[in-house]
Parts: structure tokens; C-alpha cells; sequence
């Protein structure tokens, strides 16, 4: 069985979703092939870096350019022709030549809309083409751009995007609730606490996107009986200006094994991206989040808050809501509680009702004969 996982690094959730997806993928099926591709990078070697530094650059200073963008695609029809379709149909045509996939995966909506648009391509040469298309959606959003004609199943965080997509046009045998993809670290996770203290953790994503008032850590360090954990991720110069300032407060950079300092914490401050919420679901620890600036977080926290599993600060120096929630043990237990709940939902064995799903729109005997 050789299988494509396609993404793209517009922020790291999609990465790392499509790293879940083929860790899971390598257990189950350990005679597989299984790769992950970072289609813009494949595609245009040389312009990537430009159009991932763009990227970086809007969401973090031209949030407002971004969230128009987002409304009004918002409000258009499935099956969107994406930027440089022919560039990028050509270089996919390339690599499906050369890896000859019996399954494909999309975790970024432009993977999805251009092996889409490839398979109509190809059915009109004439070419067969039989390698099923899965989308994995990785935010808790039922967007247009994520819908395209010609993929054979969807995999959504929530029933609630199942509905959605049904709403819009999507048949719902075709669509699994499986959650977003974490790591099998995160599903296996138990919990240990060292001594009396609580446990508090920042997280500011992987451009390290944390308040720069120092008034703010400040407070922190104050919050009483509490241990601080901040990750700056790849901001290096927010860790050299937070680094051992506070007694109380510890900093790390960029970490590969977060779900370690989830096991240790009794609550996460963190933006609401779709990734993190579902890490911290199977984590069970209850996320306080920053106020979200982009439209997608915003339905991620939306989302979250209607689930009963976290709160959306009142504002981004939100130390003393921290430390409110920090010392209401009841509110935080019940918050884990209905992510213990979310967790058994999503746990291991959806993926394979998924593919018997697919199975019954498209034919996949093959597979696992193979």
C-alpha cells in the first residue's frame, strides 16, 4: 500500500496533522508506504520559502487582510480554482507519476482542492485514476474552500461540521467524525504531578505569539503555589527576553514532545488553533485562550466554549483570569471532565471505520491486500 499525505506549512497545524495521520498510518499498516509532501515546497522549490514567510507575516501583522480574505471566501461555492492551478497540476502530475499513490490525503484545503481538480482533469483524458481522495480538515470549520467534488471522504473534528457539510451539499455517509489528528503520544498520555504545586502552561505556538508586556509575567510569577512553564516555539527573541527573568516562570524554546508538559499541567494558555484544542482534549487539560485575532480560531474557540472544555480571555494580559481559574478546582475538573468525554469519542479505531466508509463509495479491497 503506498500512500500520499499532501500539506502545506501555512502554520503548523496542518504539518503536524499530516505527521499524526502518517504515524498512525505506519502502526496500522506497518507494510505501508507512507510520506508526507509539502506540495508548495515540491512545487516551487524556490518560491515556497517567500510565500510561507508571506504567510507568517499576514497572520501575524495584517490579521484584518487575512480575516476579509476568510469571510469572503467564506461566502463563495465549493470546488475553488486555487493560485498557480497549472504550475501546481503539473508538478502533481509529476508526482503521481512517480509514486503512483493507492491512497491520498489532503490536510491543507489547496492539497485537497488541487487533487481534485487533477482527478476531473483526468477523467476527461481518459486516464484512469482509482487512488481515493481523503480530506482531513484541521480546524473546526465547515469552509468552502475544504469542499471539492471529487473527494471520496472527509474526516471532521466534530459532528457539528459533519452537519455543516451535509448543509452544504456534502453527503454524510461520506463524512467521519474523527476528531483532528494527534500524535499517539497524546492518546496514551497519563497524567504526574511533582509535589503541591500547579502546574500552569503557555504555549505561543510556533511563531511564539505571547504578550510582550512584562507587567504580564510579572503577575504570573505572583499567582501563588504556581509553577510557570512559557515555550516560545521558534521565536528566539522572546525566549532571550523572558529567559530567566522570574523565579517562578520557566521557558523553553521550540520542544518536539509538548504532550510531556501537558501531562504536567492543570491548565494551557494558548491561541485556539485546531490542532492544540485536540491535543489538549486527549491531554484532558482545560485551555484558557487568548482573544482569537483570526476568523478560523475564532470558530475553533467558538467551538470550545460550547463544548464546556475552556474559556477565551477578556484580553491577551490576562494573568488574573489565569489565576481565578488556577485556583477553582471544581471549574477545572469539570472542564476535563467533558474533554474525557470528547476524548472516548475520538479515540483509536475511528480512522478504520473511516476507511470502511470509503469502502463503500469507492473500492479499497486492494489495499489491503496489498
Amino acid at each position: 500500500m503506498n500512500i500520499l499525505i499532501l500539506t502545506g506549512k501555512f502554520g503548523m497545524g496542518h504539518w503536524s496533522a499530516a505527521q499524526s495521520l502518517q504515524q498512525y498510518l505506519l502502526g496500522s499498516y506497518p507494510g505501508a508506504s507512507v510520506e508526507v509532501v509539502d506540495i508548495p515546497a515540491y512545487a516551487m522549490p524556490k518560491l515556497s520559502g517567500v510565500m510561507y514567510t508571506f504567510f507568517n507575516l499576514m497572520v501575524t501583522h495584517g490579521r484584518p487582510i487575512f480575516n476579509l480574505y476568510y469571510r469572503i471566501t467564506g461566502k463563495g461555492r465549493p470546488d475553488a480554482h486555487p493560485l498557480f492551478e497549472g504550475m501546481f497540476l503539473s508538478r502533481l502530475e509529476q508526482l503521481f507519476r512517480h509514486k503512483r499513490p493507492d491512497l491520498v490525503i489532503a490536510t491543507h484545503p489547496l492539497c485537497a482542492q488541487l487533487v481534485s481538480r487533477y482527478k476531473e482533469k483526468a477523467g476527461k483524458s481518459g486516464e484512469e485514476w482509482k487512488a481515493p481522495l481523503i480530506t482531513c480538515v484541521t480546524d473546526v470549520s465547515s469552509h468552502p474552500e475544504w469542499i471539492n467534488s471529487n473527494t471520496d471522504c472527509y474526516l471532521v473534528p466534530s459532528g457539528e461540521i459533519r452537519r455543516s457539510l451535509s448543509e452544504r451539499g456534502v453527503d454524510p455517509r461520506m463524512v467521519c467524525v474523527t476528531g483532528i489528528p494527534v500524535r499517539e503520544e497524546f492518546r496514551h498520555l497519563s497524567h504526574h504531578r511533582e509535589g503541591m504545586e500547579r502546574e500552569l502552561l503557555i504555549m505561543g505556538g510556533g511563531l511564539g505569539l505571547l504578550p510582550k508586556n512584562t507587567a504580564f509575567y510579572d503577575a504570573l510569577n505572583r499567582i501563588p503555589h504556581t509553577h510557570v512553564t512559557i515555550i516560545t516555539g521558534r521565536n528566539r527573541r522572546l525566549y532571550r527576553r523572558l529567559y530567566g527573568k522570574w523565579e517562578n516562570i520557566q521557558v523553553e524554546g521550540y520542544v518536539s514532545h509538548v504532550w510531556d508538559y501537558m501531562s504536567r499541567a492543570d491548565l494551557i494558555v494558548s491561541k485556539p488553533g485546531g490542532i492544540t484544542l485536540f491535543e489538549a482534549i486527549f491531554a484532558r487539560v482545560p485551555i484558557l485562550a487568548w482573544p482569537p485575532a483570526l476568523q478560523n480560531e475564532r470558530s475553533n474557540a467558538k467551538w470550545m466554549t460550547q463544548q464546556g472544555i475552556g474559556w477565551v480571555a477578556g484580553s491577551e494580559n490576562c494573568a488574573e483570569e489565569i489565576g481565578q481559574i488556577l485556583l477553582d478546582r471544581d471549574r477545572l475538573l469539570l472542564a476535563a471532565y467533558k474533554m474525557e468525554c470528547l476524548r472516548r469519542q475520538f479515540q483509536a479505531g475511528n480512522f478504520d471505520r473511516m476507511m470502511k466508509t470509503v469502502e463503500g463509495e469507492v473500492s479499497l479491497s486492494r489495499l489491503y491486500n496489498a
